[in-house]
């Protein structure tokens, strides 16, 4: 079970595809799913699908299950923000700037920051040499409410806990704009399989914003989707809900 690709709603694929082309240095490839707008960034996949329901949600804060971002490697993190700043109409979330995580937290520098869709997007260096190819998508980052509860689904699916630590400080504060941030950070990877990994995000906030994650339909621009290839025999296509809401689609892996 590998993490294959992202799906965003979009509700003009097209110019949003050409702020990714723009501002983040994706390419655009044939997409998995006709009708649809596909991309690419070295061996990352992403699909802009067109969808006519509500906008995203401005005001959702990251502990929300509905804030769910991914995260894009880069050398230079000066570099990468000078290209942003010359593409229109996405905002900071992020407070000051790219902000320094404490060694405790990983020592990365990171920006986080919204599409112009609204989607949660984040730039990431990590601190010393990265081993994995650059430019890629490193992970793709849901809030939860209960991290045990989603390391046992997520198990269920073939995933297998990696990296873990607890973030917070006045960094973690500026880099999600959010007072008081603490997050317990847990790294999901697929054993063996290259590409992007999954990370839950707990800020230990309660299950009280479960519900708002279950009321986004399917045709809302909210309504982000991971695919994932499973490569046992004759494994059947199907969607399906995580706990809190996040919504996963499996596919049977081609080989390719």
């Amino acid at each position: 079970m590998r993490l294959s690709r992202i799906i965003l709603n979009c509700r003009s694929p097209a110019t949003t595809a050409a702020f990714f082309v723009r501002a983040l240095g994706f390419t655009l490839e044939p997409a998995a799913t006709e009708g649809r707008v596909g991309l690419a960034l070295g061996e990352s996949r992403l699909e802009l699908a067109a969808v006519q329901g509500r906008p995203y949600p401005g005001d959702v804060p990251g502990w929300s299950p509905v804030f769910q971002h991914f995260a894009i490697v880069t050398r230079d993190m000066d570099e990468s923000l000078a290209r942003l700043r010359f593409a229109p109409d996405w905002r900071a979330i992020s407070t000051g700037g790219p902000q320094r995580l404490p060694a405790a937290s990983g020592g990365a520098t990171a920006f986080k920051f919204r599409d112009p869709e609204g989607h949660p997007l984040e730039l990431i260096a990590f601190a010393g040499d990265d081993p994995g190819p650059i430019p890629r998508i490193d992970h793709s980052a849901i809030s939860v409410a209960d991290t045990a509860r989603s390391i046992a689904f997520y198990q269920g699916l073939g995933l297998t806990v990696g990296a873990r630590s607890l973030n917070h400080g006045p960094e973690q504060d500026r880099l999600d704009g959010i007072e008081d941030a603490r997050v317990a950070v847990t790294a999901l990877m697929a054993p063996g399989a290259a590409g992007p990994h999954v990370e839950l995000l707990c800020y230990g906030r309660g299950e009280g914003s479960m519900q708002t994650a279950l009321e986004v339909a399917d045709d809302d621009v909210a309504a982000t989707r991971l695919v994932f290839s499973d490569d046992s025999a004759g494994a059947p296509p199907h969607r399906l809900r995580d706990l809190d809401g996040h919504r996963l689609e499996i596919e049977q892996d081609d080989g390719v």
